[in-house]
């Protein structure tokens, strides 16, 4: 009755990989890195024990004495997004770079999407989802037009004012955008407050493609186990093969959703995203921001510990990076951090583990099913060293 539960930071890289110069990331990015340097020493306490420092350099944080298993992974398909990363670490890889929209979308497509919602649209333009508030809000509040952005990802963005468009009123262009546009994600983005002092609200909401191929999750439902989701999983995942999907659009509500399945699952799969690394500070290249997230996560690692059992794996990873020193706003093409953690105490010593993003998804068959998927890349970060 073992249980895993794999935590994702959203954008905590740990160094560009090779191909970063192909996505416009140039060499010496490194978000943790970057991070560290920029609040003059990263204070991790629990994640320093387990061995973060022990990856690479990173200032403020030494090498651990008696690391668990650690290391980096590396994508192996393509993209540098939470659906590229997310898929990847459950064993699907693009093959082929997703479309994206680096002048706006077509008069073409915008004029379907006015067909198809009834609507007219500020913006069309790749974007910063902050700044193009602030640049279009006050706009959207005269008129009645959702803001319509994209990014470097392949990703089409509607923000609207909760008080203008009601918020099932965006639910619903953002479904049936999704049904005409060749995005790999449509996120609706609604806002409140006045001109000047605009915020995003907690109801984002993600519509994804499905994974265009089995991932781990897929084995595990065929092998009886239960998959519990936390946060912008079940969205990434276009709810594929999730039995249960918890609240975590905040990191305090992942936090204490995943504390409560650690408490009181008797068995199955936790996955959970950490989102505001992302959303609130590496796309405003806030590092003392990132820094205080850090070390909330920090602290709620030290109580997931306690709430181990013996037979229980708990992994901490990423999905991409999102460098703070970046001239962009845009996600960077990195490796993400590997921590996996065993239920005893203290936790056990383990070994450096390089290896891709799918070697999380095969730990995860592999621990709960007692055999791998064959059919899946990648091979448990728990079978031994280097």
């Amino acid at each position: 009755m073992a249980r895993v539960a794999v935590v994702v930071i959203d954008a905590c890289g740990i160094g560009g990989l090779d191909d970063a110069a192909d996505y416009g990331d140039t060499v010496g990015f490194n978000t943790l890195a970057n991070v560290a340097e920029a609040v003059g020493g990263l204070r991790l306490p629990v994640l320093q024990s387990l061995g973060l420092g022990s990856i690479v350099p990173l200032r403020g944080v030494s090498p651990a004495s008696s690391p668990v298993v650690h290391g980096r992974l590396a994508a192996q398909g393509f993209g540098k997004d939470s659906t590229a990363g997310h898929w990847e670490l459950m064993g699907v890889a693009a093959d082929v770079p997703p479309p994206t929209y680096p002048d706006g979308f077509s008069p073409q497509t915008v004029a379907e999407l006015e067909r198809v919602t009834g609507l007219q649209f500020l913006c069309n333009a790749p974007a910063n989802g902050l700044a193009v508030i602030e640049q279009f809000g006050e706009e959207h509040l005269r008129t009645g037009k959702p803001i319509l952005y994209t990014s470097q990802d392949s990703v089409l963005q509607l923000a609207a004012h909760v008080d203008r468009v009601a918020l099932e009123d965006l639910y619903a262009a953002c479904a049936a955008a999704r049904e005409v546009v060749d995005v790999i994600r449509v996120i609706a983005r609604p806002f409140e407050g006045e001109p000047g002092a605009f915020s995003r609200t907690t109801g984002r909401h993600d519509l994804a493609l499905p994974p265009p191929g089995r991932s781990a999750l897929d084995v595990l439902v065929d092998r009886g186990v239960p998959i519990h989701a936390v946060g912008k999983v079940n969205d990434l995942f276009g709810g594929r093969a999730i039995d249960v999907a918890h609240p975590g659009a905040t990191n305090a509500s992942s936090i204490a959703s995943t504390t409560s399945l650690l408490a009181t699952l008797d068995h199955g799969f936790v996955f959970a995203n950490l989102i505001e690394t992302d959303q609130l500070f590496g796309h405003r290249h806030d590092a003392e921001g990132f820094h205080r997230a850090l070390r909330e996560i920090d602290a709620a690692v030290g109580g997931w510990l306690e709430l181990l059992r013996e037979d229980d794996v708990l992994i901490l990873t990423a999905d991409h990076g999102v460098d703070p020193t970046a001239p962009h706003t845009d996600h960077t093409r990195e490796y993400a951090p590997l921590i996996a953690a065993t239920g005893s105490r203290p936790p056990r010593a383990g070994h450096r583990h390089d290896g891709v993003l799918a070697d999380v998804g095969q730990t995860v068959v592999t621990h709960l099913t007692g055999r791998p998927a064959d059919e899946l890349p990648g091979r448990s970060v728990l079978d031994g060293g280097e």
